[in-house]
C-alpha cells in the first residue's frame, strides 16, 4: 500500500502567518536522465532555474529535497547534487533530505547534497554501485533468416553491439568504466557522510540496499522522520513551507509525459508516442528492481 507523500501535509505558503523561518522544498521525483520521447526524467538543465531561485527566497532558513528515486544517470546526479551544494555553501544555508519510497543509486547520490538525510522506516535506501543492462539478439537474427550489415570507422565503434556476440574485451573495458564511476560514487559518499558510516565498505559499496530502519543503523542517514515533523522540531511551529514543483501542461499532467508541442503532425506525435512507450518500459523497470 502505497503512503500519502509527507508533501500533501505542507500548507500552500499563502495560507501560512506571514512572519517565520522559511523553508524551500524541493520534490526530485523519478528517474535521473533524459528519457525518450515525451518523457522527461530528472536533469540539471530543467532543474536549474528552480534550484537559483529556491535559493533567493526571502527570509529562507533551510533547504529541504524531497527524493523519490531509483537512480538513473550517473552524471545528471552529480550535476544536480553538486549545483545544490555549490548554492548551498554560496548562501550559507542548511540542507535537508527527505527520501520517500526510494533514495537508491542515483536517488541517494541526489540524497547526500543534504547535510541530513531522513527517510521512513520502509524507505528503501543505498545500492551505492553501477549497473549496465541489455540484451543479446545474435542468435535470434541467425534463427530468422535475418543478415545484420554494420559498417565501422574504429575497431571499437561497435562496441556490445547486441545483434553480435559478446566479446570478452569489451566486457573488460565496460567493467573498467563502472569500476571508474563506481569510484567516483564511493568517494562522493565518503565526503559527505565522512565518519557517520558504521559498517565497512563491502557492506556499503556492495551495490545492497536496505530499508530506513537499517539505514539509519549503517549511518547512511541520519534518522526517520517526515519533512514537516523535522522541519518544526528544527525550526519552530511557524516555519512556512514554499514548494519549487515542477510547473507542467494540461498534456504533461493528463499524460504523465513531458510533451514535445513540436510535434504538431501525427506523424511526430506517433514517433514520440512509441519513443514513449519504450521510455515508459524502460523506467518501470527501474522501480521494478526495488520492488515498486
Amino acid at each position: 500500500m502505497t503512503e500519502k507523500s509527507p508533501l500533501f501535509d505542507i500548507w500552500p505558503l499563502r495560507h501560512l502567518p506571514r512572519r517565520g523561518p522559511v523553508v524551500a522544498v524541493l520534490p526530485l521525483n523519478g528517474v535521473i536522465g533524459r528519457m525518450g520521447g515525451m518523457r522527461r526524467g530528472l536533469n540539471l538543465a530543467d532543474l536549474s532555474s528552480r534550484i537559483e531561485r529556491m535559493f533567493r527566497t526571502r527570509r529562507l532558513s533551510a533547504v529541504a529535497l524531497s527524493v523519490n528515486s531509483p537512480g538513473g544517470a550517473p552524471v545528471q546526479s552529480a550535476l544536480i547534487a553538486g549545483r545544490i551544494r555549490a548554492l548551498a555553501e554560496e548562501k550559507n544555508v542548511p540542507v535537508y533530505t527527505f527520501i520517500e519510497d526510494v533514495g537508491a543509486s542515483g536517488g541517494y547520490w541526489l540524497a547526500c547534497a543534504g547535510d541530513e538525510i531522513y527517510a521512513q522506516p520502509s524507505s528503501i535506501v543505498g545500492s551505492i554501485g553501477v549497473v549496465s543492462g541489455g540484451f543479446g539478439f545474435a542468435e535470434m537474427i541467425d534463427k530468422l533468416g535475418i543478415e545484420r550489415r554494420l559498417h565501422t570507422a574504429g575497431e571499437k565503434k561497435a562496441m556490445l553491439d547486441p545483434f553480435g556476440p559478446e566479446k570478452p574485451a569489451d566486457v573488460k573495458h565496460l567493467k573498467a568504466l563502472q569500476k571508474e564511476i563506481h569510484e567516483d560514487f564511493i568517494a562522493m559518499v565518503r565526503a559527505r557522510r565522512a565518519d557517520r558510516l558504521t559498517a565497512s565498505d563491502k557492506i556499503l559499496f556492495s551495490g545492497a540496499f536496505w530499508t530506513g530502519t537499517k539505514a539509519v543503523e549503517l549511518g547512511l542517514i541520519d534518522g526517520l522522520g517526515d519533512i514537516r515533523t523535522i522541519m518544526r522540531a528544527s525550526f519552530g511551529d511557524k516555519v512556512r513551507f514554499k514548494v519549487f514543483g515542477e510547473r507542467r501542461s494540461f498534456l504533461q499532467r493528463r499524460f504523465g509525459t513531458a510533451a514535445n508541442t513540436s510535434a504538431e503532425t501525427p506523424e511526430g506525435w506517433g514517433g514520440d508516442f512509441a519513443a514513449g512507450v519504450l521510455a515508459a518500459a524502460e523506467e518501470r523497470l527501474w522501480w521494478n528492481r526495488f520492488g515498486l
